[in-house]
């Protein structure tokens, strides 16, 4: 854990050095609850913030989500958590042209119910928008890194070389509506994992709105017992910053 500290702390640096004067953070936080009392007691929480920091030639964007589900045992009656995710990523890009660039990234995951008590991921490479209208952008981004795992089963570490590969998306609807599309794919010999979130934004005003998303986790090589692939669909609300 020491090691990912470091790389976190590494990252920061460089992103705080990586331009002259920092320009405002701009983007979105969003967040639902569901709430069950009577016959059954469930409760539903998640929440994801996405961001970013955009100079001359350099980009700095944050994501954080979570994600915690707890509800009743019909045999004991006690509540027992049956999902808890916590998720965090940074990027630096460094753009050579108006739309090739470098990127430097980390990822690190908790989901206690994946089988894996953490992944975490150091990666670089190029990217290259693709499109980059007002109303359509499309990129892709590809390069390698290394990353370790821990198995929550046997608590045995790995650590690998892994390819990564993004594929981002966004399309105006209309002037209140907005579709986007984010793939995250990182392959390694032991596992490989890919996410891709598909999500139906609608504002209502300037700084409120509603969005509908799908989200699909896939580990190729979880440990026994445990599928393959997660799906998460949300209704939220979210503020625009």
């Amino acid at each position: 854990m020491s090691r990912i500290m470091t790389w976190v702390a590494v990252a920061c640096i460089a992103a705080m050095a990586g331009g002259p004067a920092a320009a405002a953070w701009k983007g979105k936080a969003e967040a639902g609850v569901v709430f069950s009392r009577g016959n059954t007691e469930t409760t539903t929480a998640n929440g994801k913030l996405d961001m970013a920091n955009e100079l001359a030639r350099w980009k700095h964007s944050a994501f954080l989500a979570a994600l915690y589900a707890q509800s009743e045992d019909d045999i004991t009656d006690e509540l027992e958590t049956t999902a808890e995710r916590y998720e965090a990523r940074w990027q630096t890009d460094y753009k050579f042209t108006p739309r090739a660039y470098w990127f430097g990234g980390l990822r690190y995951e908790h989901d206690g119910f994946s089988g894996f008590d953490y992944q975490a991921s150091l990666t670089s490479g190029l990217g290259y928008r693709f499109i980059d209208t007002e109303r359509t952008k499309f990129s892709g981004q590809a390069g390698a890194g290394y990353r370790q795992l821990r198995d929550a089963l046997t608590g045995e570490k790995d650590d690998a070389v892994v390819w990564r590969g993004d594929l981002g998306f966004e399309q105006v609807l209309t002037s209140n509506t907005k579709l986007t599309d984010k793939l995250i794919v990182e392959a390694g010999s032991d596992n490989t994992f890919a996410g891709n979130d598909l999500a139906l934004a609608v504002q209502m005003n300037a700084r409120f709105g509603l969005s509908l998303g799908f989200g699909v986790r896939y580990n190729s090589d979880p440990p026994p017992g445990l599928r393959s692939t997660d799906t998460l669909t949300t209704v939220n609300l979210t503020y625009s910053f």
